[in-house]
C-alpha cells in the first residue's frame, strides 16, 4: 500500500481516538444533524481549510469550494449549496473567502491556455475587465496582484447577493448577512474587506458607492 494513502488511514483511526477521548458522544451527537450558522464560500486550494482557519469545529461551517471561490450564475453545484444552506439549515452568514496567491486569479491576469480550466477562468477575467482601468494603473504586478484578489472577492458577495435565493431570504425577512475576506497564506490572519451585506438596501447603498 502506497505509504500516503496508509498515513491518511492511520490518521484518521487516530483522530477518531482522540475525539472520543475528549467527549465519548461525539459522532453519536454529531450524526444527529447539523446546524451550522455559516456557509464558507471559498478556494478549492488545499491550503485554505475552511474550519482550521476560523478554528470551527465539525458541524459548524457548511462548505462550498471551487477555484477562485467564484459565485457563477449558471452554477447548479453552487446554487444548490447555497439553496440548501438558506432555506433548509438557515445559516445567518455566508462568507465569501478568496486567498492572496491564488492559482485561478493569476491565471486570469494572463493569456496561456491551461485546458479545460479555461473556461472557468474566462469569467474571472471578465471581472479584471470590469475593473481594468483602475487595476492597469497600479505598477507593481505584485501589488496588481493582490489587489486583483480582493476586488474578485468583492464582485463575488455581490453576485451572492444578487441571487434569487438571497434577495428572497432577504424579503422574507430571514437573518442573513454576507461578508468578503481573504486569507493570507503567509501569515494565517485573514482580512475583512468590509464588504457586508445584510439587506437588499445595504446593498442598493453598495452600488450607490461604487458607480
Amino acid at each position: 500500500m502506497d505509504a500516503f494513502y496508509k498515513k491518511i488511514l492511520d490518521n484518521n483511526r487516530e483522530w477518531v481516538v482522540k475525539s472520543l477521548e475528549k467527549d465519548p458522544h461525539f459522532f453519536e451527537d454529531l450524526a444527529k444533524g447539523q446546524q451550522p450558522p455559516l456557509l464558507w464560500i471559498g478556494c478549492s486550494d488545499s491550503r485554505v481549510p475552511a474550519n482550521e482557519i476560523i478554528g470551527a469545529k465539525p458541524g459548524e461551517v457548511f462548505v462550498h469550494r471551487n477555484i477562485a471561490n467564484m459565485v457563477i450564475h449558471s452554477d447548479i453545484n453552487m446554487l444548490s449549496v447555497l439553496d440548501y444552506a438558506v432555506n433548509v439549515l438557515k445559516v445567518k452568514h455566508v462568507i465569501v473567502c478568496g486567498h492572496y496567491g491564488c492559482g485561478g486569479v493569476k491565471a486570469a491576469m494572463g493569456n496561456s491556455s491551461i485546458g479545460i480550466i479555461d473556461n472557468w477562468i474566462r469569467h474571472i477575467k471578465d471581472v479584471y475587465r470590469l475593473h481594468h482601468t483602475y487595476l492597469d494603473s497600479i505598477v507593481q504586478e505584485e501589488d496588481r496582484f493582490n489587489k486583483f484578489v480582493e476586488i474578485n472577492v468583492k464582485e463575488q458577495v455581490y453576485d451572492l447577493a444578487k441571487t434569487s435565493i438571497v434577495q428572497t431570504a432577504w424579503r422574507n425577512g430571514q437573518d442573513l448577512a454576507l461578508h468578503g475576506w481573504v486569507y493570507g497564506l503567509n501569515s494565517g490572519f485573514v482580512t475583512d474587506l468590509q464588504v457586508n451585506i445584510s439587506s437588499e438596501k445595504e446593498l442598493d447603498l453598495v452600488y450607490q458607492l461604487r458607480f
